[in-house]
């Protein structure tokens, strides 16, 4: 399947731009001629283990240089102006950290990595953000894996920065600590900030960004809201999933609208149609189950997530 990259604009002044970034190590290439911007707001970077996301975040924070393209980060060569650190904060998928410090420490570290001058209570109000007061004097090496966590978002967020980058954050963080995670990220992007949040966890990542990026085989598949992206697959048809009191009866008939291309028997008793209008379907479906005396008591595309645009593009 070819599909034309459905794009959505992200303001005029980008926190990060690409200009046709490539990337290879020797004689494997792990990001293809990528152009993208980023603005404000929440930024899902989705793709297979091997997409190329953590390159494409490493060319971003600095990390990596491309082999070909240009990165620009708040306006400037990451590479070169090293003062584009102070305004951004960042935590790898690596969960390691340094065991022989306290949480309070770890923080303050990464302020002077930045070359911040923050007062204490700037740290441990980071510290508070991500619910670790009570553990701010105790050694990391106490800490379990979503301490760790969270202790590292601390370290990423002190300072308040125009852009946070989080590699695979919700590695190890129980549902109260995805919420809070979550809700900080909210806040930031509220704040007009930007965060890029790479992660495998598909339903967070819909749940919480504004757009997503999906990368596959190292290249750019889509960006944008995830819903324009399925919308704008018009060569992929949808897939309903209906419940009603009388399925084979209801079947039958959906069978022979223009609007359906086929029509299945779940064992559960529903019905999966495949259409190439939902639209149509759900105007013709309440008119027909009247007709036919059947109660409808669901009407679910099953198509429209994040798990199936990922899904339709990777088989392209």
């Amino acid at each position: 399947m070819q599909t034309a990259t459905p794009t959505i604009q992200s303001g005029d002044n980008p926190i990060v731009s690409l200009g046709s970034v490539s990337k290879w190590f020797g004689n494997v290439v792990a990001v293809s001629d990528v152009t993208l911007n980023i603005g404000p707001g929440i930024t899902g970077l989705l793709g297979p283990n091997g997409a190329g996301k953590t390159t494409l975040l490493r060319m971003i924070c600095g990390l990596h240089s491309p082999s070909e393209g240009e990165v620009r980060l708040l306006g400037t060569n990451p590479r070169t102006d090293h003062n584009v650190y102070k305004r951004i904060g960042i935590m790898t998928e690596n969960e390691s950290a340094y065991e022989f410090m306290t949480g309070l420490e770890f923080v303050r570290l990464s302020a002077r990595l930045k070359d911040l001058r923050r007062e204490e209570s700037h740290l441990r109000e980071a510290i508070e953000r991500v619910d670790m007061s009570f553990a701010l004097d105790r050694k990391i090496s106490t800490y379990s894996r979503g301490m760790r966590q969270r202790i590292r978002l601390a370290a990423a967020i002190v300072g308040d920065p125009d852009l946070l980058i989080l590699d695979e954050p919700l590695n190890g963080a129980d549902p109260t600590q995805r919420i809070r995670f979550q809700n900080i990220l909210r806040e930031t992007a509220d704040e007009g900030r930007s965060v890029i949040i790479s992660s495998h966890i598909l339903e967070e990542v819909e749940e919480v960004s504004d757009s997503v990026v999906l990368v596959v085989n190292g290249k750019l598949a889509a960006q944008g809201d995830f819903h324009a992206i399925r919308a704008a697959l018009d060569d992929r048809p949808y897939h309903v999933k209906i419940e009603c009191s009388d399925s084979k009866l209801l079947g039958g008939e959906l069978a022979k609208l223009p609007a359906v291309q086929s029509v299945q028997f779940d064992p559960d008793g529903s019905i999966v149609v495949l259409t190439s209008n939902v639209a149509t379907l759900q105007l013709d479906l309440p008119a027909l189950a009247q007709t036919l005396n059947v109660r409808l008591t669901m009407f679910r595309p099953i198509d429209d997530s994040l798990e199936s645009v990922f899904s339709y593009l990777v088989e392209g």
